[in-house]
């Protein structure tokens, strides 16, 4: 069943003539292989590039789901074609487990690049075609993608550190590499899952594209050429994103005045590029418009939030900052070592304690001779101009979020009088007519 060169050589032929830059020092290609007539066609294909490029080293990878009553027979059947065409293979057993919300598909494809990235070779090729690009740009139109979702699969990318996915076939419709394998000989096996037509791309694929294809036959490479034009367009938002991030980011999140400053679209790029740095996935854009809308509207004590799966979105003083979900608890009690009012970055509590001089500070020596921080428990006041205010008080009318009340220390002295709301006020009883006031700068992420 050795690949032959007499029949379509042409396909072959543009394989090796297209073959990427990025790709011509690198010699190990693994094969993504279902045993289904894509991936045997790309494996056959590449078997012929190895006759001509001897230094090429080929192998493939089958992942085995256990999710048909066929696997153990498509692995096997992918084991007898590889030992024909004299690839090695390995089998990766795995488990598909859908998350909430996650459906059976999703889990089985994150199953399979996992597999993917534990390959020995530096690059692994895949076998989505024409047909599958097209496929994808409709899914994602109808999904309500924006030009990332409708540039659809790139031919290369990293796939992890020092190893690439390609996929070369991404211009060749599927009918020519049926041909090409019917032509050799080659068999596959059908996933009977592609039949059903609950999933959204086979109802495109058996219901929907034939028809569209009997009034526009070439459907397929206008839609693929689509794709090209929205990446394109990707990578420019993605590059003035970059650049107006670099100019609103500051040390504890995003400067609000610069990302306001932008026009409605680019602060938009400029929150989902700086959220996808993080590992954060993208706000619904209804919730991330209206969010934007009360952080430019909303009055200075206000702090507006969009609250997501990974934590909240918060405009606070004149910062956006993110906020994950799960955060530490802060510590029960910390020592204050006084440093002449030089800040000090707390890790333990999220930020920094800096200190100015102001009217109506704490005196310095108040400070040095044992100051402390502790959490807000609840029921404490500070000591006002009439009487004593409630901390609670003091945090609400400064638009301190509850997300962050709960982190925010206070500041006591030896005696455990409460000298401090830092950033929001000071003893009115203890204060100078000049002083160190402390200043509490949270960190976002």
């Amino acid at each position: 069943m050795a690949a032959s060169r007499k029949t379509q050589p042409e396909l072959a032929d543009s394989l090796i003539k297209h073959w990427p830059d990025e790709l011509s020092g690198l010699f190990a290609f693994e094969v993504g292989l279902s045993g289904g007539l894509d991936s045997v066609a790309l494996l056959s294909l590449l078997c012929e590039a190895r006759e001509r490029r001897p230094a090429l080293a080929l192998s493939a990878v089958h992942v085995h789901h256990g999710l048909s009553p066929n696997a153990d027979a498509w692995a096997g059947h992918c084991q007898s074609l590889c030992d024909a065409l004299g690839v090695s293979l390995r089998i990766e057993r795995v488990q598909v487990r859908a998350g909430g919300g996650e459906s059976v598909e999703a889990a089985a494809r994150e199953a399979r690049y996992a597999a993917y990235r534990l390959s020995a070779a530096s690059v692994i090729a895949l076998a989505h075609h024409q047909d599958d690009q097209a496929e994808t740009v409709l899914l994602q139109l109808l999904r309500g993608g924006g030009a990332r979702a409708l540039a659809a699969m790139p031919a290369l990318r990293e796939l992890s550190a020092g190893k690439l996915l390609w996929r070369p076939l991404l211009e060749i419709p599927r009918a020519r590499l049926e041909a090409y394998v019917r032509e050799r000989g080659l068999s596959w096996v059908d996933d009977e899952s592609n039949l059903d037509t609950r999933y959204r791309r086979n109802l495109l694929r058996h219901d929907i594209l034939p028809r569209l294809e009997r009034a526009l036959p070439h459907y397929r490479s206008h839609l693929a050429r689509a794709a090209m034009l929205q990446a394109d367009a990707a990578a420019i938002l993605d590059e003035v994103a970059r650049q107006d991030l670099g100019a609103c980011q500051t040390e504890n999140g995003l400067d609000c005045a610069q990302l306001l400053a932008l026009s409605a679209p680019r602060r938009r790029q400029v929150l989902l590029a700086w959220l996808d740095a993080q590992g954060w996935p993208a706000p619904e854009p209804g919730a991330l418009l209206e969010f934007l809308r009360q952080a430019e509207h909303a009055d200075q004590g206000a702090s507006p939030v969009l609250t997501l799966p990974q934590g909240c979105l918060l405009r606070f003083a004149d910062t956006v900052q993110a906020w994950p979900k799960a955060l530490a608890e802060p510590p029960a009690f910390t020592a204050l070592l006084w440093r002449g009012g030089d800040a000090q970055p707390l890790s333990e509590w999220g930020g920094e304690l800096a200190w100015e001089w102001r009217d109506h500070g704490l005196p310095e020596a108040l400070l040095a001779s044992g100051a402390s921080l502790a959490p807000r428990r609840g029921g404490e006041k500070l000591s006002a101009r009439v009487g004593r205010r409630e901390v609670k008080d003091l945090f609400r009318e400064a638009g301190v979020p509850p997300l962050l009340r709960r982190r925010w220390p206070l500041l006591y002295g030896a005696d455990g009088e409460l000298l401090a709301v830092p950033g929001i006020a000071v003893s009115h009883r203890l204060a100078m007519e000049a002083g160190w006031w402390p200043v509490w700068r949270p960190a976002s992420l």
